[in-house]
């Protein structure tokens, strides 16, 4: 497991929070549990500053260290989001190279919009947070992990659009909290086994996370589904955040053999359509969704196509709004985001689909 504590909470000194954070540290002595730091409750660059960001963040790890004893230093920082310049200091002067630095696809829910980015880890670019690294020049030597992972179908929606939650995943909060205990459950293990079936025979290999507020409760959704994966797929590793993504790093120097693929039907839970099939297909350069209806063999649509070569800034000053928005977004929010054959985007976007996914123009 790994456990990230906010400032006030490290700071508290009432009876409770003293006891709370000795705890932790006695998950990490018994366990081997992970023990670090969330700045800002998920949405530290979106409504504090960089420097002042940073400042926190160093105070923190110090208080985090002394807290665990023993030398001890996290490997890595949960974040919810966290901006580009931010992650390049935990590389660079903090010696954290692993950050769970965006919720991917999350736009109209919670308190922060950050849609964007690519569902698995990668190496940011210094130019925008969800922006891949496209070489030596813009490389963040962080690995930026997403902290929700959601079931494809659901996570194509605007917050709450039509009633549905796009959040719904492997959360429970978003499952059983919402859906009652039998859907709920159900819907945390189809959305595991987008990832660790197709996905896993897609790409080699599968990875889900799942960040939950441990006051909420919960605790016997998780050992259900912990259980229920252990089950269905008894190799399955339970890492910390940084053990995963220090491993990660190890086998994965740069951004130039990404090419993460993913095809999964819905699931048949509120905002998962069981008729309806998303394939994404996600690399350094781009990344590329199409959504058909299988039942009908109907041709696919394009609804997301969001080009990494081009250049990007994220925002100066505080706002919600962080995304990384281009060609298509799969969310509709703008004119522009509507679902599109490929042979409906202009010639230079057609050809590095089918440079890299040749067998695509067959699909036109």
């Amino acid at each position: 497991m790994t456990w990230a504590i906010s400032w006030l909470a490290l700071n508290d000194n009432r009876k409770e929070y003293q006891e709370a954070r000795k705890l932790l540290a006695s998950f990490h002595d018994r366990y081997g549990d992970e023990i670090t730091f969330i700045p800002g409750g998920y949405f530290a660059p979106m409504y504090d500053t960089r420097a002042r960001n940073q400042q926190t963040i160093h105070k923190a790890l110090q208080l985090i260290s002394t807290m665990v004893g023993g030398g001890y230093r996290p490997q890595c920082i949960v974040a919810g989001f966290m901006d580009a310049e931010n992650q390049r200091f935990l590389a660079t002067e903090q010696g954290i190279h692993v950050c769970q630095g965006q919720i991917w696809s999350q736009h109209g829910i919670d308190n922060g919009d950050g849609d964007g980015g690519i569902c698995y880890p990668y190496y940011p670019s210094s130019e925008h947070y969800l922006k891949p690294a496209q070489g030596a020049a813009d490389f963040i030597d962080c690995v930026c992990l997403d902290g929700w992972t959601c079931d494809f179908l659901s996570a194509r929606r605007e917050g709450f659009q039509g009633g549905f939650n796009s959040r719904m995943g492997v959360g429970p909060i978003e499952t059983v909290g919402n859906l009652g205990k039998t859907v709920g459950r159900k819907e945390m293990m189809d959305t595991t086994a987008m990832h660790f079936d197709r996905g896993h025979a897609l790409n080699g290999f599968g990875w889900v996370t799942g960040i939950w507020e441990v006051s909420i409760g919960h605790d016997e959704d998780l050992t259900y589904w912990l259980q229920a994966v252990h089950d269905r797929w008894p190799d399955t590793q339970v890492m910390t955040e940084g053990a995963f993504g220090l491993d990660w790093r190890k086998h994965t120097p740069t951004n130039a053999s990404l090419n993460y693929r993913f095809d999964a039907k819905g699931t048949g839970a509120p905002g998962s359509e069981k008729e309806l099939e998303i394939e994404w297909f996600m690399n350094r350069e781009f990344r590329l969704a199409l959504l058909h209806d299988w039942t009908k063999n109907s041709p696919p649509m394009a609804i997301d196509f969001t080009r990494y070569d081009l250049k990007a800034e994220e925002p100066h000053g505080l706002q919600r709004e962080w995304s990384l928005r281009n060609v298509l977004n799969q969310k509709g929010t703008r004119a522009q985001d509507k679902p599109i054959r490929l042979g409906q985007l202009s010639p230079e976007d057609q050809r590095r689909i089918y440079e890299r996914y040749p067998n695509l123009k067959n699909r036109t």
